[in-house]
């Protein structure tokens, strides 16, 4: 069940719900609830359906090890996806609008589409339609979400391309690109937005003094606005911080303990690109809190295996 990856799952609804502007609520929690229920079975589903697969390329997991029947893992995978899409529906119609293609992508992605060049673009999907539930449970729309949905999905999808050679390793081409793309978001999440400008739709004169009077002006950022900012900076400058090394490492050297440690970097690198897409959103009390997730997250892949 992968338990230090799951900490990388509430901050999907709770960001989903800072880009709508509204602060969490019960339906939030719904979502969150809805969203670790479909992940896991997604987790779930992935080892029963690579369980061929394991037994010759990792023959610790619990599969092919025999510490858990190959039905179990499939009705568990069952049981918790009608678990989340009871929870979506219990968020409000939009939630489960959204949950119910979720659950869909989870389970394509499990079944035909992982092995297949459509599989990291059907990840990030999932990951992106992630940060939609907890928008539309919260707010009961998803359309402000749509660009940090995009944001998180393009992540995902880099990490998921680095993850399809960490069995057996391959070509340094996969974690280059990752860093691209994480250089690429950084820079994208961090980039502060220009202020409304005052003065449109007043007559101006085009020459001499009455035209610099009228000339429009950017308002002074407030103190809420600087701090989060910096606020934004600083999450920002740590989402890039988590994965630069392991996937320059991994493309200097592309051999699967490398490897597995870039992807296990860039899936624990989410929870800060989450916040920093709360803090972007104004939402600062929410990305502090998705942040706290960080330490808890790292704490126990100490003892399991992200991958």
């Amino acid at each position: 069940m992968r338990l230090p990856a799951l900490f990388s799952v509430p901050g999907d609804a709770l960001a989903g719900a800072a880009a709508t502007g509204s602060a969490p609520g019960s339906r939030t929690l719904l979502a969150i609830g809805s969203s670790l229920c479909l992940y896991e079975a997604g987790m779930a589903l992935n080892d029963w359906a690579d369980r061929d697969i394991d037994a010759v390329e990792r023959p610790h997991r619990p599969l092919p090890s025999g510490r858990v029947r190959p039905a179990a893992a499939l009705t568990a995978a069952c049981a918790l996806t009608g678990a989340g899409l009871a929870l979506a529906a219990r968020a409000g119609r939009p939630a489960l609008a959204v949950a119910a293609p979720l659950a869909a992508t989870v389970w394509a992605y499990d079944l035909g589409l992982k092995h297949t060049p459509a599989g990291p673009v059907a990840m990030g999907a999932a990951r992106g339609l992630d940060l939609l539930l907890g928008a539309a449970a919260t707010a009961g729309r998803a359309r402000p979400a749509l660009p940090s949905a995009a944001l998180l999905g393009t992540h995902t999808l880099a990490v998921t391309t680095v993850s399809r050679q960490e069995a057996r390793g391959g070509s340094p081409l996969a974690p280059l690109a990752a860093l691209a793309t994480t250089a690429l978001l950084t820079r994208q999440v961090t980039r502060r937005s220009a202020p409304p400008a005052r003065g449109h739709g007043v007559p101006a004169k085009v020459t001499g003094t009455a035209h610099a009077l009228t000339r429009p002006r950017r308002p002074t950022p407030s103190p809420a606005q600087e701090s989060a900012a910096l606020l934004t900076t600083a999450l920002g400058a740590a989402y890039a911080a988590t994965t630069a090394r392991p996937y320059f490492h991994a493309a200097l050297n592309p051999s699967p303990p490398l490897t597995q440690r870039a992807v296990g970097a860039g899936i624990r690198a989410t929870i800060p690109l989450q916040a920093t897409l709360a803090a972007r959103s104004r939402g600062t009390a929410t990305a502090l809190l998705i942040a706290a997730l960080a330490p808890l997250g790292a704490r126990f892949a100490k003892k399991v295996s992200v991958t």
